[in-house]
C-alpha cells in the first residue's frame, strides 16, 4: 500500500522527501519504503521496454534534483587520475613507443595533443576491435607522456565526496543491476534457427538500461567507486540472485540461469566440489596427448556423424580423450558476485558492444580491475568454447581482445593473475582443447602407421582464424618478463607447450602430382602459414626477448632441452629412420625453428658452449633430413617439377620466404642446416646436398648420362639451386657473426645483429627499386616483438646510414603515377650489394633479375664496367668460433671433385651447363680461398691405404687441390655418347694402367656413398666387418637408380687438367683470346678493378688471390699461361668442337632462312595492299590520270594504323584522327588571382566561388537575359567555361571504316577492362593511348599554306565588302556524303559528352541559337585551354607539347561545316555594326531592345565565321576590325577606373588632340572622345567604386598605355592562336614584354619590330573603316541607352577584365594531421552525419560522403555527382580516412596515389602505419599539372568502372 501511495506522488518529490528520512539517524523506515517502492517498480514481471522503471530510478538517484545536475555535481568530485576513455573499432587513437612501456600502450586524440611528443616515435592507428586511453596509467607508459589535464590531477586535491551525495546510488543500484540480470536470465534461449533474432531482441529492449549504467561510469571516480562496491560484495549477490522463496518467478528465473550453466557444459555451484575432485591439473597437463578415444558415447556418435558428412578423401578427424582434460580449468565455474555473472552473461550474449563498453568504462577504478581480471580469467576457458560455436566470431574475438588488451598489458597485474589464478595453465590448455577439435592423422613419412597428429587447416578454426584472440592474449602476456620467466620455469607447462606447437609440425602436407593436374586446388596454405606464425613463432620471439643474458641461461637449456625430446617424439611418431618419403614437402617444422632460434640465442646473447645444446650425430641427421628438402623442394617448384599441383604450391614457396614470414621460416631452416653442417662429415652433407636436389646422375664428366628421376629440361634449375644453395649455407652470417672481441655485452650483441640484419635488408630493398623505410623496417628483418630495437636503432646512428645510401626524389615523368622513394648511390652498388641475400629474400625470381639489371646500368653510368656485368662477390665477416666447421664444406674432397666436374663440363660444353652455375661454381672456390681452414693435419693423411676413392685429390685443403693434375677418369656413359665411338690410340699396356688408375680415381659418387655408408655404420656402432662391402657394388646401387637401362659401358677419359688449368682455360673461352693470360700476368695484377666485372673478372680475381695465398699456385699459374696452346683444341674435345661447329652452321642457317622470309613476307604484303587499293577504290586510278603530279604531290596522305595503308582523305573513304573528347570545367575554375585558395581547416574558414571565371560569366548571361533578348545574348557570350568540351589527340590516323571494324572486334571482346566499347571507348591500336571519337580530315591539299599569304593589296574598304559577302554563303551545306555523314556524327559525339545542362542556357532548349553557341564556344574553350597548356602567353613561341599533337584545325573545320546550317539575322549583323554606321530605328526604352552585342562580344564569337576565310588577308581584315571594337571597350573600361578630376583632365586633353592628322590612331583623342560620349549617360560615372576613390596613384600615359595592352593581349592571343592553326604561321617567341609588339607583328596590325624602333602602342595597331569617332559615338549611343534603365548593370556589363590566372587547386597544409583532425569527425552537411569514408574536393573544397548511400541522388552517390557539378565528370577528391588521391572521369575511376609522403618520403596508404605525413609540393604540381592538361586518362592506366557508387 506503501509503495503503491508513493506511486502516485511526483517522482522528484518523492525522491527528495525519501532521501531527506534517509539521512536521519533512524533511516530503517525509509529504507523499507525505498525497497517497498523498487519491489514494484523494478518488478521484472514488466516488460524491459517500460521507461517508467527508468525515470523512477533516475529521479531517485538524483535525490529530488534534475538527473544532469546531479551529474555535474558528482562529477566536480572526480578524483580519478586515469582517462580510461574507451572506444570502439575504427576510432581513430595514438600510441607513443617513446612514452609507452606497455606495447599495446594508446592514447585518444586529445590526451595525445594535450601531451608533450615532440621528436617521439609516434604513430596515428584506427583501432580494429577497440581500445582504452592509458593516459595517466603509470604501469602502461611513462609520465612524462601524460597529457596536461591527467598529469595534474596525479597531485591535485579534489574535495571528498559528501556522504549523503550517493546514499540513494547505493540502495537503487543493486536492485537495478539485479533486474537487467533477470531480464538476460529471461531473455536467453539456448542456439536454435531463432536464437540470434531473439537474443538481439532482447539486447535491443535492454539498450535504454545498459545505456544508463554506461552513463553512470562517465561521472567519474566518486560513482565508479559506488558501482565497483555493489558489483563485487558477494552478500548482497547472496541476498538478492536467488531472490526469495515465496517469489516464484525470482526462483524460475534463477533457475533459468542454472540451466544455463548446466547447458554451457560448466559445472554448477552444487556441482563444484564434486568435480574439482575427479582430475588434477598435472594429470591433465601429462596425459592431454594420451591415446585417441572419444570422450561418450554422445560424443562418438556425434563425431561420426560428422566425418560422414565429409567430402571423398577428407582426412578422418582425430579426436583426443575427453578424460584427459583439466576439468577444473575447463568445465568448473562458480558466481560469487554481480560482475561475474554479468561477465557471464555478455559471454552468452556474445559480447555485446554496449556491455563491452559499460564493463571497460569501469577499468579507472583499481579494486574493480583487479576483480575483473580475475573474474576475466575464471570465464577465459568459457569464453574460448563460446567463440568456437559462434556464428560471428570475427565481430566475438575483437570485442574479446577489447577486454584482455586493457587488462593483461598491464605487467602487474598480469603477474598478479598469473600466480593466484593459474593464467598460463589456463591459456595452455585451452589453446590444447581449441585445437584438439580439428587433429587429422598426419600422412608424413610412414602414413599407415604414423601415430602424429596434426591440425586441419581446412577447419573453420584456422581458416578464420577463430584461434587468434588467445593467441593474441597468450602473445601480450609473454611480454611481460615476469610473466615469461614463470613460463620458462614451470617445466610441466613447457612440455605442455612443446605438444601443442607438435600439433603444427608436418601441417598442411603436399604431395606431388605425377599424372594428372590437381582437380581443386586447395588454399589451406594461407590458414597454415598464418597458424604457425601467430601460434607457434610469435610465442616464441616474445619468449626469446627474455633470453638475452647470461643469467637466463638455464631456460634456454630448458627449452633446448624440452625441443630436442618433442622432436625425437615426432620422429618416432612418424617413423622415421634415415630417407624422407620422395615427392612430400611440408613448409611448417616449428619444432626444428623453436630448436633453431633458442640455439643461436643461447650462443650469440648468452655465452653458452654450442655442442652442449646439441644432441649425437644420429640425432642431427634426423634434424636436417626435412629442412634441406624443404630447400631441394623450392628449386623443384621454380623448375616446374610441381606444375600439377597448381599455382598454390607456388604460393607456398613463395610465402616460406616473403618479408612477413622470413625471419621465422627460412632463416632458421637455413642456421639449422647450418648447424648440422658444422658439425656432421661435410662428404656426408655435400653428397645429401646433391642427393636432395636430384642432380646426382648429372655430375659426370660424360658428355652424356642417364637421369631417372629428372627430365632433361629440369636438370639444369636443379643443378643451379643446389649451388645456389650451398653458396648461401656457406656465406650466410645471420646467425653466425662472431662476437666483437671484448664486449660481451648482450644489449650491443643483440643491437648490432639488428643493425646489420635491416642494413642487409633495406640495401636488398633498394637495390631492387621497392624499398618502403616507412614500413616497419624492423618488423621486416627482425620480428616484431622485440620492442627495444626501435628505440636503440638510433644508439648505432641509422638514420645517419640511411641519409648517406638514400636521397629521395620524384619521377615526375614515370607513366602510371608511381614514385620512386630513393636513388641508390654509389656507395650501396660498390659496397653493399649481396646478391646471395637479394636471392635469398625475393619472393619472384624476376626480381633478381631487376637487381642486376639496376647493377648493370650503375656499373655502365660510372664506367666501371661496360658489359653484362656477373652478381660481385662480398667478403663475409667471420664466423663465430662455435661455427668454424662450417668452413670445413668449402675443404671437402667431395665438393671439390664436384667443381672439378664442372669446370670440365662448361668447359666442354656440355648439356644443361650456364653461366649462372659457372658464377656459382667460382663463387664456392672463392669462398674457400677467403676462408680457410685453421687445422691442415687432417689434409697431410694418406688415404691410399683404406683404398677408399679419394686418390682424386691428395688432401682437403682446397689450395692444394687447386693445381693437382687429374689425368684420366672412368664414366659409365650410354652406348651412344660420343666417347664409346673413339678407339684409344695408345699402346695397350698404357691403357691397362690407366685403367687400373681408373679403378682408384674415377667412381666420383661411389666415394660419396661410400662415404655416407661408412659414416652410418659409425653412428649405428656396427661391426667393424661393414667395412669390407664391395665398394663398387655398393656405389651402384646406391645411385644408380634401379629402373637406368643396362646399355651402359665404362670407358675411360683422360684428361690432365687441374682445376687452376681449366679457370685458365675457362678465361681464355670467356674473353675468346687463345692466350688472354700471359706468364707475366700476375706481376701487373691489380686487385682494386676485379672488385665488379664479368666472368673474365671473376676468374682473374681467383687466380690472384690463390697465387697470393700459395707460392706453388703461382707457379703453377705461370707454367700452365707459359705453355703455347695449339690453335686446335685437345684431343677429347674434337667431338665437341665439331659439335659447336654445327651449332654455328645451323645458326648460320636458320638466320638466312628467317631473312629470306622476311623478304617473301614483305612482298606478299607489297602486292596485297596494291591489290587492296585497286579494289576498294576503283575511282582513284581515274582521278591519278586526270590530276597533274604536282597536285598529288601537295594533297595530304594519311597513314591508316589498323589496315597500314597510306592515301589522301575522301569524300567516300575519309580518313579521321583519334581524339578523346572530354568534358572539361578547368576554365571556369580560373580566378583573378594567382594565388591558391586555402583549404578550410577550422569552422572560420571559407572557400567563396563568386571571384571563378565561371560564376563571372554566368552572373553575366543572366544580367543579359534579364534585359534583352534571349537570341541576342547567346550570341553575346561563350559557354565553354564550365562544362566545355575539350578535344585531344595522340596524332595517329585511321580510316572510318577501319576504325568500325576494329570496334565491333573489340565488342566482341570479353575480356575488356578499363574502358566501355559500347560507349564508343577505344584505345589507339598504335600507342594505346584511350580515345573515344575519331574526327573526320578535310580533304585537301597539304602545300596551301604560301598560297594564302600572298601579299595583301586590296584596300580595307574593298576586303569589308568581301568577308561581307562571304556571310552569304554560310547557309549553303555540302552534297551528302560519307565525309558529311561522320562530321555530323562527331558532332554528335561532341554533344553527347558534356551534360545537357552545359548545353543549353537559352529559354528554348534545343533552339539554333543554342546550337550555334555551342559550337563557337567549342572553339574558344580549345582555344583557351591551349593557351593555358602555354602557360597563358605566347612569349615561349613555337608549338607546346599539346600543340604538336593539335586537331584544332580538322576541329575548325568540321564546326565550319556545321555552322553553316545557321543563318545570321541581317538586321543584327555583327559585322555590319563593326565596320558600318547604321542609324537605329528602334527606341531605347523598355526590355525588349536587342543588345548591340558587338560592345560586349566575348573576343572569339566572330571566329565562326574564320573557316571559310582562306585568304589571310580576309582573317586580318576582321582581327582589324575585332581589335578597334577590342580596343574601345579597353577604354570604355578604364575610364571607369579614373577619379572625376583625372576624367575631366583626358577628357580635355583628347578634345585638344582630336583636331590633329593622327587622332583616330592616338588613344588620348579617342580616351576623351570616350568619356566625353559615355559621360552623357545618366548617372553611368555616379556608381563610384571604392577602391577608386581610395587609390593614390595618378593614371600616367604609360601606365594607360600598360593598361590598354595588358586589356587587349588576351584577344590577340587568341587570334594569334587561330592563325597558326589555320594557316601555319609559326609562333615567334619574345619576352614577356614585347609579347605584345611581337602578337600585333604576327597579326598584320603593326610592323615588324626592329631592334632600332620603338615598340608599338596599343593605338597605333587601330585601322578604321569609317570615322573613328563617329563609329564610337554609335556605339556609346547605344549604351546611354541600357544606362538609362539599369545604371548599376550597364557598368557591370561594360566594365570586364579578360585577365584570369591559371586555374590552380587548392593550397593544402603542410601537415596531413591538420586536415585529417578538422575533417575525419565533420559531419556532412547533406545527412548531417560524420561520414564513414570522408572525402574532399581538391577543386572547390567540398566536403561529401564516398559511397555513402545517404547521400544519393538518383541512384548517384555524392563523389560522382558532386565530380558533375563542379568539374563536369572530372573530379579529384583526397580520401580524409586514406590520404590517398582519387580521380573520377565520367564512368571510371582510378586510385592516383598520394601527395602526403612520410619524412622517408613514401606515401601511408589508408594510414595503416600513423606516421607524421607532409606535403610533397612536386607530386601536388604534377597532379596539377594533369588537371589542367586533361591527362588523367593517358598517364593513369589502372582504371576501373564505379558504377555511380562512389
Amino acid at each position: 500500500m506503501m509503495a503503491a501511495s508513493l506511486l502516485r506522488r511526483d517522482k522528484k518529490a518523492t525522491a527528495a522527501h525519501l532521501k531527506a528520512d534517509l539521512k536521519r539517524t533512524d533511516n530503517t523506515a525509509a529504507v523499507r519504503q525505498i525497497h517497498e517502492l523498487l519491489d514494484d517498480v523494478l518488478n521484472p514481471e514488466k516488460p524491459a521496454t517500460d521507461t517508467e522503471a527508468l525515470d523512477w530510478c533516475k529521479c531517485l538517484i538524483a535525490g529530488g534534483e534534475a538527473f544532469e545536475e546531479f551529474c555535474k555535481t558528482v562529477r566536480s568530485y572526480d578524483n580519478a587520475t586515469l582517462c580510461g576513455l574507451v572506444w570502439t573499432a575504427n576510432f581513430v587513437a595514438y600510441r607513443c613507443r617513446t612514452c609507452g612501456i606497455s606495447p599495446c600502450m594508446s592514447l585518444c586524440a586529445e590526451c595525445f595533443n594535450n601531451g608533450d611528443h615532440t621528436s617521439h616515435d609516434f604513430n596515428m592507428f584506427r583501432s580494429q576491435a577497440g581500445g582504452a586511453c592509458d593516459c595517466g596509467d603509470s604501469n602502461v607508459m611513462r609520465e612524462s607522456g601524460f597529457c596536461r589535464r591527467h598529469r595534474l590531477r596525479t597531485g591535485e586535491n579534489i574535495p571528498s565526496i559528501p556522504r549523503d551525495l550517493l546514499l540513494m546510488s547505493e540502495l537503487v543500484l543493486p536492485r537495478f543491476i539485479l533486474s537487467v540480470i533477470q531480464y538476460l536470465r529471461d531473455g536467453y534461449t539456448e542456439p536454435d534457427s531463432s536464437t540470434e533474432r531473439d537474443l538481439q531482441k532482447v539486447l535491443q529492449q535492454l539498450e535504454p538500461q545498459i545505456s544508463f549504467l554506461e552513463e553512470l561510469t562517465k561521472m567519474g571516480a566518486a560513482m565508479r567507486t559506488v558501482l565497483t562496491k555493489i558489483l563485487t560484495n558477494q552478500q548482497t549477490f547472496k541476498e538478492l540472485s536467488m531472490g526469495q522463496e515465496d517469489n516464484l518467478f525470482a526462483k524460475k528465473n534463477y533457475d533459468k540461469y542454472l540451466a544455463a550453466l548446466k547447458n554451457s557444459g560448466l559445472v554448477s555451484v552444487e556441482d563444484k566440489h564434486q568435480s574439482s575432485g575427479d582430475v588434477g591439473a598435472e594429470g591433465g597437463a601429462d596425459t592431454l596427448l594420451g591415446s585417441a578415444a572419444p570422450g561418450s558415447p554422445d560424443e562418438s556418435s556425434k563425431e561420426e556423424d560428422q566425418d560422414a558428412g565429409q567430402s571423398v578423401g577428407q582426412r578422418k578427424r582425430v579426436k583426443l580423450s575427453s578424460s584427459t582434460k583439466d576439468l577444473s580449468i575447463i568445465e568448473c565455474l562458480k558466481h560469487k558476485c554481480f560482475l561475474e555473472e554479468l561477465l557471464f552473461w555478455t559471454i552468452k550474449y556474445e559480447f555485446p558492444q554496449k556491455k563491452v563498453t559499460f564493463l571497460l568504462n569501469m577499468l579507472p577504478d583499481q579494486d574493480y580491475k583487479i576483480t575483473f581480471t580475475k573474474t576475466f580469467v575464471q570465464h577465459y576457458a568459457f569464453i574460448m568454447k563460446t567463440l568456437m560455436k559462434s556464428h560471428e566470431s570475427d565481430t566475438m574475438s575483437n570485442r574479446i581482445v577489447h577486454i584482455s588488451v586493457q587488462l593483461f598489458s598491464n605487467e602487474e597485474l598480469a603477474r598478479h593473475v598469473t600466480e593466484e589464478c593459474q593464467l598460463l595453465d589456463i591459456m595452455v590448455t585451452v589453446l590444447l582443447y581449441m585445437m584438439e577439435s580439428c587433429l587429422i592423422k598426419s600422412e608424413l613419412q610412414d602414413e599407415e602407421n604414423s601415430r602424429h597428429v596434426v591440425v586441419n587447416c581446412s577447419e573453420a578454426l584456422l581458416k578464420n582464424n577463430t584461434y587468434w584472440p588467445l593467441v593474441s592474449d597468450f602473445i601480450n602476456i609473454l611480454s611481460h618478463q615476469s610473466v615469461a620467466k614463470k613460463f620458462l620455469e614451470d617445466h610441466s607447462l613447457l612440455m605442455l607447450w612443446m605438444s601443442f606447437v607438435s600439433f603444427f609440425q608436418g601441417m598442411n602436407l603436399n604431395k606431388r602430382e605425377l599424372n594428372e593436374h590437381v582437380e581443386f586446388e586447395s588454399q589451406t596454405y594461407y590458414a597454415a602459414f598464418a597458424a604457425e606464425l601467430e601460434a607457434c613463432a610469435q610465442p616464441m620471439w616474445g619468449l626469446l626477448t627474455h633470453c638475452k643474458v647470461k643469467e637466463t641461461q638455464e631456460y634456454t637449456k630448458t627449452v633446448v632441452r624440452y625441443c630436442l625430446e618433442t622432436l625425437q617424439i615426432w620422429f618416432d611418431a612418424i617413423s622415421f629412420n634415415d630417407e624422407p618419403l620422395p615427392n612430400q614437402v611440408t613448409f611448417h617444422l616449428p619444432l626444428h625453428r623453436y630448436y633453431a632460434m633458442f640455439l643461436s640465442k643461447a650462443v650469440k646473447c648468452q655465452g653458452l658452449d654450442l655442442d652442449s645444446l646439441l644432441p649425437d650425430q644420429e640425432m642431427l641427421m634426423k634434424i636436417m633430413v626435412h629442412p634441406l628438402q624443404i630447400q631441394a623442394c623450392l628449386s623443384e617448384i621454380h623448375s616446374n617439377m610441381w606444375v600439377r599441383n597448381g599455382l598454390q604450391i607456388k604460393g607456398q614457396a613463395m610465402t616460406y620466404v616473403q618479408s612477413h614470414f622470413c625471419n621465422s621460416m627460412i632463416d632458421p631452416d637455413i642456421y639449422l642446416l647450418q648447424v648440422c653442417a658444422s658439425r656432421l662429415d661435410p662428404d656426408y652433407f655435400i653428397s645429401s646436398v646433391f642427393e636432395r636436389f636430384k642432380v646426382v646422375d648429372l655430375l659426370t664428366m660424360a658428355s652424356q648420362h642417364q637421369n631417372a628421376v629428372l627430365d632433361s629440361e629440369q636438370e639444369r634449375p636443379m643443378l643451379e639451386g643446389a649451388l645456389t644453395f650451398l653458396v648461401i649455407l656457406t656465406s650466410l652470417r645471420i646467425h653466425l657473426a662472431e662476437v666483437w672481441e671484448n664486449e660481451f655485452d648482450p644489449i650491443m650483441v643483440v643491437l648490432r645483429t639488428v643493425y646489420r640484419r635491416v642494413q642487409e635488408g633495406v640495401v636488398i630493398q633498394l637495390c631492387l627499386g621497392t624499398v618502403r623505410f616507412g614500413e616497419n623496417t624492423v618488423h621486416f628483418y627482425w620480428p616484431s616483438s622485440d620492442h627495444m630495437v626501435a628505440a636503440l636503432l638510433h644508439v648505432l646512428k641509422w638514420k645517419q646510414v640511411m641519409r648517406e645510401i638514400q636521397s629521395c626524389h620524384f619521377r615526375s615523368s614515370c607513366s602510371k603515377a608511381h614514385f620512386v622513394p630513393f636513388s641508390q648511390t654509389a656507395e650501396v652498388w660498390e659496397n653493399e650489394f649481396d646478391p646471395i641475400m637479394v636471392v635469398l629474400r625475393t619472393v619472384y625470381r624476376r626480381d633478381v633479375q631487376s637487381a642486376m639489371d639496376r647493377y648493370s646500368a650503375f656499373l655502365k653510368q660510372s664506367g666501371i664496367h661496360t658489359g653484362n656485368p656477373w652478381p660481385p662477390y662480398k667478403e663475409r665477416t667471420p664466423l663465430h668460433p662455435c661455427y668454424k666447421g662450417l668452413i670445413q664444406l668449402l675443404h671437402c674432397k667431395t665438393l671439390h671433385i664436384v667443381i672439378f666436374t664442372l669446370l670440365y663440363k662448361i668447359w666442354m660444353d656440355h648439356q644443361n651447363m650456364s653461366e649462372h652455375v659457372l658464377c656459382m661454381v667460382l663463387y664456392l672456390i672463392e669462398l674457400g680461398l677467403d676462408n680457410q681452414v685453421q687445422d691442415s693435419k687432417e689434409d697431410e693423411e694418406p688415404c691410399i691405404e683404406e683404398h677408399c676413392h679419394d686418390s682424386w685429390f691428395p688432401g682437403t685443403n682446397l689450395i692444394s687441390n687447386l693445381h693437382h693434375v687429374i689425368n684420366f677418369v672412368r664414366v659409365r656413359v650410354p652406348e651412344t655418347a660420343p666417347e664409346v665411338k673413339r678407339e684409344a690410340p695408345p699402346s695397350t699396356s698404357s691403357e691397362a694402367s690407366s685403367y687400373g688408375q681408373n679403378l682408384r680415381e674415377a667412381q666420383v659418387f661411389s666415394l660419396v656413398a661410400e662415404r655416407r655408408r661408412k659414416f652410418q655404420e659409425i653412428i649405428n656402432r656396427s661391426s667393424s666387418e661393414a667395412s669390407m662391402v664391395v665398394r663398387p657394388k655398393s656405389s651402384s646401387t646406391r645411385w644408380v637408380p634401379p629402373g637406368t637401362p643396362p646399355q651402359l659401358v665404362t670407358e675411360i677419359l683422360e684428361i690432365r687438367e687441374s682445376m687452376l688449368s681449366l679457370l685458365v682455360k675457362l678465361h681464355q673461352k670467356l674473353s675468346s683470346k687463345q692466350n688472354s693470360l700471359s706468364e707475366s700476368w700476375l706481376d701487373s695484377m691489380d686487385m682494386s678493378r676485379h672488385a665488379h666485372g664479368d666472368g673474365i673478372t671473376a676468374i682473374e680475381r681467383i687466380l690472384t688471390k690463390a697465387a697470393t695465398r700459395s707460392c706453388q699456385i703461382k707457379r703453377s699459374i705461370r707454367d700452365i699461361c707459359g705453355k703455347v696452346h695449339p690453335p686446335v683444341p685437345p684431343k677429347k674435345n674434337s667431338p665437341t668442337d665439331k659439335k659447336a661447329m654445327d651449332k654455328e652452321e645451323r645458326r648460320q642457317r636458320a638466320r638466312e632462312r628467317q631473312q629470306k622470309l622476311l623478304a617473301e613476307f614483305a612482298s606478299r604484303q607489297k602486292s596485297f595492299m596494291e591489290t587492296a587499293m585497286d579494289v576498294e577504290s576503283p575511282e582513284t586510278e581515274a582521278a591519278m590520270d586526270l590530276g597533274t603530279s604536282e597536285m598529288m604531290e601537295s594533297e595530304v596522305l594519311y597513314d591508316c594504323v589498323i589496315c597500314g595503308q597510306s592515301g589522301p582523305s575522301t569524300e567516300d573513304r575519309p580518313a579521321g584522327l583519334v581524339v578523346l573528347l572530354q568534358a572539361s570545367s578547368v576554365l571556369g575554375h580560373r580566378c583573378k588571382s594567382g594565388e591558391a585558395k586555402n583549404l578550410p581547416t577550422s569552422d572560420e574558414e571559407h572557400i567563396y566561388s563568386a571571384d571563378t571565371c565561371a560564376v563571372a560569366h554566368d552572373v553575366r548571361l543572366t544580367l543579359l537575359q534579364r534585359f534583352f533578348k534571349d537570341s541576342s545574348c547567346l550570341q553575346s557570350v561563350s559557354i565553354g567555361w564550365d562544362g566545355g568540351v575539350y578535344v585531344q589527340t595522340c596524332g595517329h590516323t585511321l580510316h572510318i571504316d577501319c576504325h568500325k571494324s576494329y570496334m565491333e572486334s573489340l565488342r566482341n571482346d570479353q575480356v575488356l577492362q578499363g574502358f566501355s566499347v559500347d560507349k564508343g571507348e577505344f584505345t589507339c591500336p598504335l600507342c594505346r593511348q584511350f580515345a573515344n571519337s575519331v574526327l573526320p580530315c578535310r580533304p585537301g591539299r597539304g602545300s596551301e599554306t604560301g598560297a594564302w599569304h600572298s601579299p595583301a593589296n586590296k584596300k580595307t574598304s574593298v576586303l569589308i565588302k568581301e568577308v561581307e559577302a562571304l556571310q552569304d554563303n554560310l547557309g549553303l551545306f555540302p552534297t551528302e556524303s560519307n565525309l558529311s555523314k561522320e562530321m555530323e556524327s562527331v558532332i554528335k559525339d561532341i554533344k553527347n559528352t558534356t551534360q545537357k545542362k552545359y548545353m543549353d542556357y537559352g529559354k528554348n532548349p534545343g533552339s539554333p541559337d543554342n546550337d550555334f553557341l555551342f559550337m563557337y564556344s567549342l572553339a574558344r574553350t580549345n582555344l583557351e585551354l591551349e593557351l593555358v597548356h602555354r602557360g597563358g602567353n605566347l612569349c615561349c613561341g613555337g608549338a607546346s607539347a599539346a600543340a604538336k599533337r593539335s586537331c584544332l584545325n580538322q576541329l575548325f573545320h568540321v564546326l565550319a561545316m556545321h555552322m553553316r546550317l545557321y543563318s545570321i539575322d541581317s538586321a543584327y549583323n555583327p559585322w555590319t555594326k563593326l565596320t558600318q554606321l547604321t542609324q537605329s530605328r528602334e527606341t531605347c526604352r523598355g526590355f525588349n531592345r536587342s543588345v548591340v552585342y558587338v560592345l560586349f562580344v566575348a573576343i572569339a564569337h566572330v571566329l565562326g565565321l574564320c573557316p571559310p576565310l582562306r585568304p589571310v588577308e580576309h582573317f586580318t581584315c576582321v582581327v582589324k576590325m575585332l581589335y578597334n571594337l577590342q580596343f574601345i571597350q579597353a577604354l570604355a573600361a578604364l575610364s571607369t577606373k579614373l577619379r572625376p578630376e583625372e576624367r575631366q583632365a583626358w577628357s580635355s586633353s583628347g578634345a585638344i588632340k582630336k583636331a590633329r592628322a593622327n587622332a583616330e590612331t592616338s588613344f588620348e583623342a579617342l580616351l576623351g572622345h570616350v568619356i566625353s560620349e559615355l559621360s552623357k549617360c545618366n548617372n553611368l560615372y555616379a556608381v563610384v567604386v571604392e577602391d577608386i576613390m581610395l587609390s593614390s596613384s595618378v593614371w600616367s600615359p604609360q601606365s594607360v598605355e600598360f593598361s590598354l595592352q595588358q586589356y587587349c593581349l588576351p584577344f590577340l592571343r587568341l587570334a594569334c592562336l587561330l592563325q597558326h592553326h589555320l594557316y601555319g604561321d609559326d609562333l615567334t617567341g619574345c619576352l614577356e614584354q614585347e609579347e605584345f609588339s611581337s602578337l600585333a607583328a604576327c597579326l598584320g596590325l603593326a610592323p615588324a619590330p626592329s631592334v632600332a624602333s620603338n615598340p608599338a602602342n596599343s593605338a597605333s595597331c587601330l585601322e578604321w573603316a569609317v570615322s573613328a569617332f563617329d563609329l564610337v559615338t554609335h556605339w556609346c549611343a547605344e549604351v546611354k541607352g541600357l544606362s538609362q534603365v539599369q545604371t548599376e548593370q550597364s557598368l557591370t556589363l561594360l566594365v570586364q577584365d579578360p585577365q584570369w590566372a591559371p586555374p590552380r587547386l587548392l593550397q593544402l597544409p603542410d601537415n596531413y594531421n591538420i586536415i585529417f583532425q578538422y575533417y575525419h569527425r565533420k559531419a556532412c552537411a547533406v545527412c548531417k552525419k560524420v561520414p564513414k569514408d570522408p572525402a574532399l574536393c581538391l577543386v572547390c573544397g567540398a566536403f561529401v560522403c564516398l559511397k555513402g548511400v545517404c547521400c544519393k541522388q538518383q541512384g548517384i552517390c555524392e563523389c560522382v555527382l558532386h565530380s558533375q557539378h563542379c568539374g563536369a565528370a572530372t573530379g579529384i577528391f583526397l580520401l580524409i580516412n586514406a590520404s590517398v588521391i582519387i580521380i573520377i572521369r565520367g564512368h571510371r575511376f582510378c586510385l592516383w596515389g598520394s601527395v602526403y609522403l612520410d619524412a622517408h618520403g613514401e606515401e601511408d596508404r589508408d594510414l595503416r602505419r600513423g606516421k607524421p605525413l607532409f606535403l610533397c609540393e612536386e607530386r601536388y604540381r604534377v597532379l596539377e599539372q594533369q588537371w589542367v592538361s586533361h591527362t588523367f586518362d593517358h598517364i593513369n592506366k589502372r582504371w576501373g568502372p564505379h558504377y555511380n557508387g562512389l
